[in-house]
C-alpha cells in the first residue's frame, strides 16, 4: 500500500491543500491516518477517493452532494461522466484513476473510446503524452510508485507499437536513427515520435532503450541518418546532460541531433548548432510538416 501527503493529493488530483483540509473537517470527506511520530498520511483508497470527487466537483456536482454518496455511487457517475465527455482535462483524470487502481480494463476502454472520436494522433497529442508527461514527473516526485507507471506506461506501448507496424515508409523521405541513452528506460515519447515520423513517410532506425554508445555509432555509419532523435527523462542527469549533448553533437557532426525530456526542457543548458531542442512532441510534427514544405520551396 502505498501511502501520501496531502501535498501528493493536491498535485494528483489538483485541487488544492488547503480546500481538502476544508473539505475533510466540513463533510469527513476523508480519514487522514498518523504515523507513530503523529505525521498525517493518506492511503491508496483516500487518493481513489479524492480524484473521483475532484472529477466530479469538477463537472459542476456541489461537494454537499459528493459527500453524501457512497462510493459505488461516486464510482458509477464518474463512468458516466468520463464515457460522455470529451474534454481533455476529464479524459487525463479517468486515466489517472485507471492508473491509481491497475484497472486494466477500463484504461483500455477509456483509451479506444477517444481513439475511436479523435483518431490515433490526437488521443496520444492532446491525451496520452500530457498524461504520461503528468505522471512522469509524479513518479519523480515519489507521489506515485514504480508499478503504477509500469503498469500504465506498457499499456501505452503496446498500443503504440501496434500503431507504428501499420505505418509504411514509401523509401524517399528522410531518416531518422531514435535512441535513448544508456540507462534511460523510459520510451513512450520515443515511441510516439516513431509513429509521427513513419506516418509522414520517413524511415525510422529504431534503437529504443538504453543503447550503448558503441551499438549508436556502429549503426550510425551504416545508416547515416539526417537526423538523430532522444529523449532524456533519467539518464544522464541533469549535472551530466551538457556533457552528453556535447558529445553528441561532435561525434555525429553531419546530423541535425534533436533532444527533448525531463533532464533538457527548462534546464540552462548551451546546444551546439547542430542540437536543437524539442520543448514538446508538437516540436517534432511541426519539424517534419517544415521537412515536408523543402521541396515545394526549391
Amino acid at each position: 500500500m502505498s501511502t501520501y501527503s496531502i501535498k501528493d493529493l493536491e498535485q494528483l488530483s489538483g485541487i488544492k491543500a488547503h480546500t481538502l483540509r476544508i473539505w475533510e473537517q466540513r463533510y469527513n470527506l476523508l480519514s487522514p491516518k498518523r504515523t507513530e511520530t503523529n505525521i498525517r498520511f493518506y492511503d491508496d483508497d483516500d487518493l481513489k477517493l479524492i480524484l473521483n470527487v475532484a472529477l466530479l466537483n469538477d463537472n459542476g456536482f456541489k461537494i454537499s452532494k459528493i459527500a453524501s454518496m457512497d462510493m459505488g455511487d461516486i464510482r458509477e457517475e464518474v463512468m458516466k461522466l468520463t464515457e460522455r465527455s470529451l474534454t481533455h482535462d476529464d479524459q487525463i483524470h479517468a486515466l489517472t484513476i485507471c492508473m491509481i487502481e491497475m484497472d486494466e480494463e477500463r484504461f483500455e476502454k477509456v483509451l479506444s473510446t477517444n481513439i475511436i472520436k479523435l483518431g490515433f494522433e490526437q488521443t496520444m497529442l492532446n491525451i496520452i503524452y500530457p498524461f504520461m508527461s503528468k505522471i512522469g514527473v509524479l513518479w519523480q516526485t515519489g507521489a506515485i510508485n514504480p508499478a503504477q507507471e509500469h503498469f500504465i506506461s506498457n499499456l501505452v506501448r503496446q498500443k503504440l507499437i501496434v500503431a507504428i507496424d501499420g505505418q509504411v515508409s514509401n523509401g524517399t523521405g528522410k531518416k531518422f536513427l531514435l535512441f535513448l541513452p544508456e540507462g534511460e528506460l523510459h520510451e513512450i515519447s520515443l515511441l510516439f515520435a516513431s509513429y509521427l515520423i513513419k506516418s509522414k513517410g520517413h524511415k525510422v532506425i529504431y534503437l529504443g532503450q538504453s543503447t550503448p554508445n558503441e551499438d549508436l555509432l556502429s549503426v550510425y555509419k551504416v545508416h547515416s541518418p539526417e537526423y538523430l532523435l532522444t529523449v532524456i527523462t533519467t539518464s544522464p542527469s541533469s549535472e551530466y546532460a551538457q556533457d552528453y549533448i556535447n558529445a553528441l553533437a561532435d561525434r555525429f557532426s553531419q546530423s541535425q541531433i534533436l533532444v527533448t525530456g525531463y533532464q533538457v526542457i527548462g534546464q540552462d543548458l548551451v546546444f551546439p548548432a547542430n542540437v536543437k531542442q524539442m520543448n514538446y512532441i508538437r516540436d517534432i510534427k511541426e519539424l517534419l510538416e517544415e521537412i515536408e514544405q523543402v521541396p515545394q520551396e526549391k
